[in-house]
C-alpha cells in the first residue's frame, strides 16, 4: 500500500547526494511518530540581493540540525524560487530560467536536510529561454532533481508529507498567474490519500504554492480575487472545469487522513488569525466550516523585498504520535521560533485546535480587507416572502459606497455580493471569493437589484408566440433552469440602468487578466501600430515625428451586443462614435455596449463581464 519514499533512505534524492543513512535517535526511537519540517513559502531568489535568503535558510538549519529527529526532518519548499525581474541584465526574467533553477538548487542544497518543491506560477516563467511549457518544465525537474510535478515522502510511521505543483503558464485559459494542478496530478493525488486512510492511522499533510478555495485563509481582494489566481485552479484550469477548482476541497472533506496544507502565494505574513484555519470552530463564532480533519496554514515569505507587509517568516511544523504543533520562525528577529497553533488527536478521524497567542491586524490597508460571507451572517439579504420570489434589493434602495456589504443568492444556486465598493461573485459551497464582477470605478454611486427576467407564461408549445426577429428566430422559449433574473446597476441620478450579463457557462466573475503569452502579442501590435502612427506623421510632416498625433485603441471580442446578425463591430465611444455618451468607467473599458432600448429617459446598456484585456 504504501507508495512513497522514505525521507531517511530516498528523500535526498531531490536535491543533494545522499549521506548514508542515520539511525533514529533517542527521541526518535521513543516516538516513531516523530518528525520535525521547514516550510519555506515564496523564494523569489534574486542573485543581487541573496543575504535575506542565505540568512533565513541558516535559521531553518539550526533548528532542524537541532531537532532530534534525525531521519525525520525535511524542508518543503512552496515554489516561486526565483525573482520575476530582470536580474541579470538580459533583459530577460530571471523566473523560470535555468540561472534561477541552478541558484535555487545550491541553495536548498545548503540545508543539508532532504528537501523537495512544488511549482508555483512563477516558476515556468523563462519564456525567452524556452518555447513551451513542456520544455520549461523538463528544466526545472531535471535541474532540481525532480521526476515529476508532484512528490510523496514517508517522513515518520505513518505519516507522509505530499507535494503537488502547477505546470501551466503559456499554456493558462485565463491569467498565466493561476496556479494550475493538472489532471494527472490530481487523479495521482487522490490515489494517494485514497490508498492511506485516516482509518489505517495514515496522516498526510499536504504542500502547494497556492491554496484551495474553502481552505478560509486570509485572501488579497486587491490582488488575487480580482484577477482569478487565488486559489488551485482558481478558473476550473486549463479547460476552465470549475469542477476542478472545487474538487480539493472535495477530497479534504472526505479524507480525514489529510490533516495539514501549507501554502504560500501571497506573501502574507503569520500574525493574523485567519493565517492558519482549522477544521472546526467553536458555535458561537459561526457555522461548521466542512473542513474535513485539515488545518491550513499561510506561509510568509523570507526576502523583505518581496513581503507585501513586512512580515519575514517561514513555517516550522514539528509532530509525534499526539499531534502536531505548527509555528513561526521569525527572520526578521534573528529566527526566533513562536508557537502558533497546538493540534491534538482525539482519534484518527478528530482533533481539536487551539491558538497559541494573539493575533495582530494591520491598519485599514485596502487590500488586506478580508470579509467572505457564511451562513446566517447579518449580512445576507433574503427574498421577501411577500414578494415575487425572483426580485430583491439586495441594498436596501441605497447607492453602493465602499462601506456596502451584503450578499446573496441568485435563483440557480450562484452567490453574488456587494463588499468594499465592489460587486463579487462566490463559490456556492465555500462561500469562497471567487472574483470581479463589477468594479468600484463603475459602481460607486448605483444601486444593485435584481428582478425577475422569466419566460412569460404564455411561453409553452401550444401557445407560445414565435419570434420572427433576425436571428432570434423561435428563440423566445429557450430552455431555462429555474426562474431567470437579471442583476442591474441603476443610476438614479441619469436614469441609467446597466444589465450585468453572466458569462456563457452562466458565472458572473470577469476574467480580467488573460494568459501573459497572448496579452505580450496584443501589446506588440499596438506598438507596431504605434510606429506606424509616427511613420505617417513624419511622412505627411505633421507633428514632431512621435506619432502623438494618432490614438491607438484596441478592441476585442467575443460580444458587443444582444443582436443576432453581425452588422457592426464598433464598441461606442471607444472604436466607434456614440449617441449618447455613457455612464463613467474604467478608462479603455471596451465592455460597455451602446443603448439597445431605450424609453421615458433612461438608458439602457448591457454589461458583459466575461471577456477583458
Amino acid at each position: 500500500m504504501l507508495a512513497c519514499a522514505s525521507a531517511a533512505v530516498q528523500g535526498l534524492q531531490v536535491g543533494q547526494a545522499a549521506p548514508r543513512p542515520v539511525a533514529r535517535g533517542a527521541a526518535t526511537m521513543k516516538d516513531p511518530f516523530a518528525f520535525t519540517l521547514g516550510v519555506v513559502g515564496d523564494l523569489h531568489m534574486d542573485p543581487r540581493d541573496l543575504d535575506d535568503s542565505f540568512e533565513g535558510r541558516s535559521h531553518i538549519k539550526k533548528i532542524l540540525d537541532e531537532a532530534g529527529t534525525p531521519g525525520s526532518t525535511y524542508v518543503c519548499s512552496l515554489g516561486d524560487l526565483g525573482e520575476s525581474k530582470d536580474c541579470t541584465q538580459t533583459q530577460q526574467l530571471f523566473a523560470g530560467t535555468t540561472p534561477c533553477f541552478e541558484l535555487v538548487r545550491d541553495f536548498l542544497d545548503g540545508f543539508g536536510h532532504p528537501y523537495d518543491i512544488v511549482g508555483g506560477n512563477h516558476d515556468l516563467e523563462g519564456i525567452d529561454e524556452f518555447a513551451t511549457d513542456e520544455e520549461n518544465l523538463e528544466a526545472y525537474l531535471s535541474i532540481m532533481g525532480k521526476e515529476t510535478p508532484q512528490y510523496c515522502h514517508q517522513v515518520a510511521d505513518k505519516t507522509l508529507i505530499v507535494g503537488i505543483g502547477s505546470t501551466v503558464f503559456r499554456g493558462a485559459k485565463y491569467t498565466s498567474h493561476e496556479v494550475f494542478v493538472d489532471k494527472d496530478q490530481c487523479a495521482w493525488f487522490e490515489k494517494t490519500i485514497t490508498d492511506h486512510p485516516a482509518e489505517d492511522g495514515w496522516r498526510i499533510f499536504v504542500f502547494s504554492h497556492a491554496p484551495i478555495i474553502g481552505s478560509g485563509l486570509r485572501v488579497l481582494q486587491e490582488c488575487h480575487v480580482v484577477n482569478g489566481c487565488c486559489w488551485l485552479n482558481h478558473s476550473g484550469g486549463k479547460n476552465g472545469d470549475p469542477r476542478t477548482t472545487t474538487k480539493f476541497i472535495e477530497l479534504v472533506r472526505r479524507h480525514r487522513c489529510i490533516k495539514a496544507w501549507f501554502s504560500g502565494h501571497f506573501h502574507l505574513g503569520q500574525d493574523y488569525q485567519d493565517s492558519i484555519t482549522f477544521p472546526t470552530i467553536p458555535r458561537e463564532e459561526g457555522p461548521y466550516p466542512n473542513r474535513g480533519s485539515c488545518v491550513f496554514a499561510q506561509t510568509s515569505v523570507m526576502r523583505a523585498g518581496t513581503s507585501r507587509d513586512t512580515r519575514q517568516q517561514s513555517r516550522l511544523l514539528r509532530g509525534n504520535k499526539d499531534g502536531f504543533e505548527i509555528c513561526t520562525v521569525n527572520h526578521a528577529a534573528g529566527g526566533t521560533v513562536r508557537l502558533d497553533a497546538t493540534i491534538t488527536y482525539t482519534d484518527s478521524n478528530h482533533e481539536v485546535g487551539v491558538y497559541a497567542h494573539d493575533h495582530a491586524e494591520l491598519d485599514h490597508d485596502s487590500f488586506m480587507k478580508v470579509y467572505s460571507p457564511s451562513e446566517g451572517d447579518e449580512c445576507y439579504v433574503g427574498y421577501d416572502g411577500d414578494g415575487d420570489g425572483v426580485s430583491i434589493d439586495p441594498t436596501d434602495g441605497c447607492q453602493v459606497d465602499e462601506e456596502t456589504v451584503a450578499w446573496w443568492h441568485m435563483s440557480d444556486g450562484r452567490v453574488l455580493g456587494v463588499y468594499d465598493g465592489r460587486l463579487i461573485e462566490y463559490e456556492p459551497s465555500t462561500l469562497a471569493p471567487l472574483g470581479l464582477v463589477v468594479g468600484y470605478d463603475e459602481l460607486q454611486g448605483k444601486k444593485v437589484v435584481v428582478v425577475g427576467s422569466g419566460v412569460p407564461d404564455e411561453c409553452v408549445a401550444s401557445t407560445a408566440s414565435v419570434s420572427q426577429a433576425v436571428g432570434m428566430e423561435g428563440a423566445d422559449c429557450a430552455e431555462f433552469e429555474g426562474e431567470e433574473q437579471a442583476v442591474l446597476l441603476v443610476d438614479e441620478e441619469t436614469g441609467g440602468i446597466t444589465v450585468v450579463q453572466p458569462n456563457e457557462d452562466g458565472s458572473y466573475w470577469r476574467k480580467i487578466v488573460r494568459n501573459k503569452m497572448v496579452r505580450m502579442k496584443e501589446k506588440r501590435r499596438e506598438e507596431a501600430a504605434a510606429e506606424y502612427a509616427r511613420l505617417l506623421l513624419e511622412e505627411r510632416g505633421d507633428g514632431d515625428g512621435d506619432g502623438d498625433g494618432y490614438q491607438v485603441v484596441s478592441s476585442w471580442g467575443p460580444y458587443t451586443s444582444t443582436v443576432g446578425t453581425a452588422k457592426t463591430t464598433g464598441v461606442p465611444g471607444l472604436t466607434a462614435p456614440t449617441a449618447r455618451e455613457p455612464a463613467a468607467g474604467r478608462e479603455g473599458d471596451a465592455l460597455r455596449d451602446a443603448p439597445v432600448a431605450a424609453g421615458g429617459g433612461v438608458g439602457i446598456s448591457v454589461y458583459r463581464p466575461g471577456y477583458e484585456r
